[in-house]
């Protein structure tokens, strides 16, 4: 990158120490660093860790790693962004069709390298102070914030390359580096090093329990949690910039073997974390400082405070449940749609993750619930309801989840099946997923394949039903390489749920609803209550109706098979991920600014 562009990076770095946070609601009030030098910086313990806050300071914001879960995320057969197409916006990201001069991509690509540059200032200096390096008293705490350095970097280069692939790696601070215009390195050797880092982070950050921190900051369990995903995409397909082609390494189980091996030691310390027995109140617990997460599941969050662009997220009101503005809760929600044929792929009556993941009803002027239309749901993880925070305020202090412990329980099912087929071990894992998410409804959850095909394609769709709306699906999809398949048969599903065929024979054409109370229940017991004609939306939801326009009095006609076209399905204006070419657009495109700032950077094939 260009000299000019790297001494703003270091003018930003100057400046980045001097707010920080404990935890996702708090300040720390911390000394100007502009009077301090990095060498005292890195003689006190204090000073140290306020220099590693200042990396956690550049994953929130509007410009945060939250806007991969928000905007570069999507689409895939989970959600996409609402709107119409713009190959300049975020539309154009999601029916996978951005070009260079795309907006959404520019900044969160440069906060991104703004953050690495921190961590590298803070590997070097931490690493050369006689705190750590002649190994006094104070040696295990910085070692400490040496292995949260070393992580946050992985966290921001893998960022990069799951989003762009080959990126410009760069290991030192900018100012001992005298060539900056550099070609991009592989993606697979960037990962191979982040990988060696974070056994040496591991190895010096201590557990939870240990730690005295909470959640948004990382802990050992996390840092193999990381480990562990970063090595299963490190042994998935990737795309070589060479030959414009997703290829996978000869070599690829040892990298399965190490997500394994992270997955089993945090899997032997219950203590540290597990599953949270109810699944909705995970995601409540980022919405409030009164957490219901006793268990941990959440391993790593970013947190959100200050009601800024730069320190929090829009999570609630970008995305999330559609709420009137003129509601007792204040307005959001709606930035994200859930793909139609999503909603069916639950379980009809026993798993609880559908309605806390997807929202069949928005939240109307008088504060009541109201069916949406079946191509009008959008993500529901995120609510501004479950917030304390009302009126315009687009900022609601909501927490972006990272990590948790279902994903290694998964991570580890995929992995040991991968190696060993699906051993006991692995249905176990399995299983323990399923038993959350069935809960009340045991007698519903699917038995465990025994063969390895099998077992695979289980695991595809029970990190489709767990992980909905968490940016983890379309990076599932990239490394196994199934990307274009799934969008193939995501189409067949929605041309056979708008023609009523298939396994949505059954799917009405029409619902007929009313307007209920909004009770910020359960998320089962709030969609069960929703008043549509014929009874439960359990029910009504899957048998055919009436089939008429007109409502039984009463009650409004919602579109429900009929809300579906094909130009929602196929169209260049709205459709499903219409755009997308495969061994082309698993990438982003470098906006035009980056390679202007780096002449050595080659634009990614087909853009």
């Amino acid at each position: 990158m260009k000299s000019t562009y790297k001494k703003a990076c270091l003018l930003l770095v100057a400046g980045y120490i001097t707010i920080g946070f404990t935890s996702c609601k708090k300040y720390l009030d911390v000394e100007d660093p502009s009077t301090i030098s990095q060498e005292t910086a890195f003689s006190s313990p204090s000073y140290a860790n306020t220099a590693i806050i200042g990396i956690y300071n550049v994953l929130p914001g509007d410009n945060g790693i939250t806007k991969e879960g928000t905007i570069w995320s999507l689409s895939t057969d989970e959600f996409k962004t609402s709107g119409s197409y713009s190959a300049q916006d975020r539309r154009g990201i999601s029916m996978y069709g951005a070009s260079r001069e795309n907006g959404e991509l520019l900044d969160g690509f440069k906060q991104l390298y703004t953050g690495i540059e921190r961590a590298n200032i803070c590997v070097k200096g931490i690493t050369n102070s006689p705190l750590y390096a002649t190994g006094s008293g104070n040696k295990a705490v910085m070692g400490k914030y040496l292995g949260e350095a070393l992580t946050l970097r992985a966290l921001l280069y893998f960022t990069l390359v799951r989003n762009w692939g080959s990126v410009v790696a760069q290991w030192e601070p900018s100012g001992d580096i005298t060539a900056l215009d550099v070609p991009v390195t592989a993606g697979t050797a960037i990962l191979d090093r982040l990988l060696e880092d974070l056994k040496t982070a591991e190895d010096l950050v201590p557990w939870r329990s240990e730690s005295g921190y909470t959640s948004t900051r990382f802990t050992k369990g996390a840092i193999k949690g990381l480990r562990a995903r970063i090595a299963l995409f490190r042994g998935g397909y990737m795309m070589n910039k060479a030959t414009h082609t997703m290829e996978r390494s000869a070599d690829y189980k040892k990298y399965y073997q190490i997500a394994n091996d992270e997955c089993k030691d945090v899997m032997a310390r219950r203590d540290q974390h597990n599953l949270n027995p109810i699944y909705e109140d995970v995601f409540k617990s980022l919405h409030s400082s009164t957490r219901a997460d006793a268990n941990y599941e959440l391993m790593f969050e970013v947190g959100a405070y200050g009601a800024g662009s730069r320190t929090d997220t829009k999570l609630g009101y970008y995305n999330g449940l559609r709420i009137n503005s003129a509601s007792r809760f204040g307005g959001g929600g709606g930035g994200m749609t859930a793909i139609p044929t999503y909603f069916y792929e639950y379980d009809q009556l026993g798993d609880c993750r559908r309605d806390v993941t997807i929202a069949s009803y928005e939240i109307d002027a008088n504060s009541q619930k109201v069916m949406n239309t079946l191509n009008n749901m959008t993500d529901n993880k995120f609510r501004r309801s479950w917030t304390n925070i009302i009126g315009t305020t687009q900022t609601l202090a909501v927490n972006w989840p990272v990590l948790r412990f279902a994903d290694i329980l998964l991570m580890f099912a995929e992995s040991e099946n991968e190696l060993n087929g699906p051993t006991a071990a692995a249905q176990s894992a399995l299983l323990e997923v399923r038993k959350r998410a069935f809960v009340g409804f045991e007698s519903r959850i699917p038995a465990a394949p025994a063969d390895y095909t099998s077992f695979f394609n289980a695991i595809v769709k029970e990190r489709l039903l767990e992980f909905g709306g968490e940016a983890i699906r379309k990076y599932d999809l990239l490394r196994w390489n199934n990307m274009f398949q799934i969008f193939a048969d995501t189409r067949i599903k929605l041309r056979q749920l708008m023609n009523g065929e298939g396994a949505y024979v059954n799917v009405p054409k029409y619902v007929y609803s009313k307007a209920a109370a909004y009770n910020v229940i359960n998320s089962q017991l709030e969609f069960n209550s929703l008043d549509t004609y014929g009874g439960s939306p359990s029910v009504t939801l899957f048998q055919p109706g009436l089939g008429v326009t007109g409502a039984p009095t009463g009650y409004t006609t919602k579109n429900w098979r009929a809300s579906l076209n094909e130009e929602f399905i196929s169209g260049p204006t709205s459709g499903f991920a219409t755009f997308f070419v495969p061994n082309q657009k698993e990438v982003f495109p470098f906006h035009q600014t980056v390679l202007l700032y780096n002449t050595n950077t080659v634009q990614n094939f087909g853009y």
